[in-house]
Parts: structure tokens; sequence; C-alpha cells
């Protein structure tokens, strides 16, 4: 398979909208063109290598997902495959082709809305200080990784630097201004992550947790940004699940275990990875799309 990687994208005559982590986001007409690069963050912070094939894996995944869950809530998706472009974009084929969307541009809410299915990550840190994720007080005796008994709901702040902050539902609502929006995001959220959890299951995939993002159209509430993808979620491998440690994922956990086993304070400027780390992670993401669409990466 023939292959670029990009650290970012440079679209000559478009507005750059804003560049994050590991999108480049650009103005065309009334809508957005996200571009999903090769870049990879762990700790809140760009690393300076870039994982092949990453920002085609997070952009076929996220239209697999929207086209899914689009009869539970609308979504800001209008064209991925570079054949459905307004003729316009044909000059940036090389940059765009398997790894960008159009899209609504929409007003995003001010905040990340996870949903949790399992005792892990911060989440696990946090129970075993207070006996509580986020707030929400748990039964004790839970193990790593253990599975709740229902998937709750822990919303967080959207840092533009640093790290998001977790807030209680009611901190969200004050945040949005409106208790019933704020119950319509929770409500959206639990749906979808547990429409993708039963899906991922059949497919030998456990989704541990995820977050997504919504915006406003007008006075509609879309699902935007990336959705259920290897960035945004802890997906591991159902035949090796064993609650009382961590688990093996098919995520970017992986880079994040390795850094730990550094003496790097998590600060700027990140460390190299070493070439084996940029090869098992771009393996991980490639079969955590082939898992879960039962396809190749397609290539137009």
């Amino acid at each position: 398979m023939a292959y670029t990687t990009y650290s970012t994208v440079e679209l000559k005559d478009l507005k750059l909208w804003h560049r994050g982590k590991v999108r480049d986001v650009y103005e065309f007409r009334d809508k957005l063109l996200i571009i999903a690069t090769d870049r990879i963050s762990a700790f809140d912070c760009v690393l300076p290598n870039v994982i092949p094939y990453k920002g085609q894996v997070l952009t076929q995944l996220t239209e697999f997902w929207l086209r899914d869950t689009a009869g539970v809530v609308p979504n800001h998706r209008i064209a991925t495959r570079f054949s459905d472009f307004p003729e316009e974009l044909r000059p940036f084929r090389e940059q765009l082709i398997g790894r960008s969307m159009l899209v609504i541009k929409t007003r995003p809410f001010p905040v990340e809305c996870v949903v949790r299915g399992y005792l892990a990550g911060s989440g696990w840190k946090d129970y075993q200080k207070t006996g509580m994720v986020c707030g929400i007080r748990l039964p004790a005796g839970l193990r790593e990784c253990d599975r709740f008994p229902d998937p709750i709901f822990t919303p967080s702040t959207k840092a533009q630097s640093g790290h998001d902050e977790n807030i209680s539902t009611e901190q969200m609502a004050q945040i949005l201004g409106s208790a019933e929006t704020a119950r319509r995001l929770r409500d959206y959220s639990l749906r979808l992550y547990q429409r993708a959890a039963d899906y991922a299951a059949q497919r030998g995939i456990i989704i541990a947790d995820t977050k997504f993002e919504f915006g406003l159209d007008g006075d509609r509430i879309l699902l935007i940004d990336e959705v259920l993808t290897p960035d945004s979620s802890r997906f591991w491998p159902a035949r090796q699940y064993q609650p009382g440690r961590s688990q093996p994922s098919f995520d970017k956990q992986y880079v994040r275990d390795y850094l730990e086993t550094l003496s790097w304070d998590k600060r700027p400027p990140a460390p190299e990875l070493p070439p084996q780390v940029v090869q098992a992670t771009s393996l991980k993401y490639l079969e955590a799309h082939r898992l879960l669409t039962g396809k190749e990466l397609a290539i137009e």
C-alpha cells in the first residue's frame, strides 16, 4: 500500500481554522475540512514522531461510526471520499485522500463527554484514592479494569492547552447554561457508547471508555470530531481481558506505557519514540480498524 506520512498539512489558499494535537482543520466556504495527520500525542504533548497510517485509520474509523450511529444522533459529516469533494479541492488530492472529511461547521460545546465502562486509566487512580471516579461513588473492592455494572458518564472541560479537568454533570450544566442540554448530551453519549460497545464485543474488542464531542448547527445538536477511534478510546482485545491488571490494547496506551518507562517529566519537548515502538503502534491502529470494520484501509 503506497503511503506518505504527514506531520502537518499545508493547503495553499485555504484558511487554517484550527491546528490541534493531531488534526489540521481548514475553512472551506461555510464548511470545515478536517484532516487527520499522522501526529501522535501523549500526556497532552505532541511527540516528534509520526505513526504511519494513523491519520487514515482515524478518519476511516470515524466515518464508519458516523454512518453506524446516525440513527442515534445526527452528525456533521458531509463527505469523506475524496471523489465526492468539490472540484476546488482536487489540487490537494495527495494530502487529503483517505484522511480528510468535509463537515458542517458547528459551534462546539466546550466540554468533552466521556463514558467509562471499565475501571481504568485516571479512573482507576481516582478510585484507589477516593473510592470514586470523577465524584461518582462506586462499590468497594473493585479491581483495576473491572467492568462497571452500568457505564458511567464523566464529563470534562476541553482545555485549549494543558490538561482537561473532570467535572460533574451539574458543573457541565453550568458551563453549558442549560441542564436540559447537559442531559441530552449525557443521554446521547451513553446510547452511543452502548451501541458501539455491543457491536465491538461481537468483533472481539472491548471498548473500555471513550469520549465524544458535540456541536450546534442552529438549534440541532450534532456529533462532531473523531468518534470511537484509538485516539479517543481504550480498545482491549476481549480474548486477553483479565481484570486485576492493565490490559493490552489497540490504542495509544502502548505509547503511554513506553513513555512511563522513561524519566521524562511529561512536559514539552516530548522524547523521540524508537522505531520499534512506532512500527508496533502503527500495526495496533491498523488492527483496530480491520477488526472493527472488517475491511482494510481504503485507498481511492
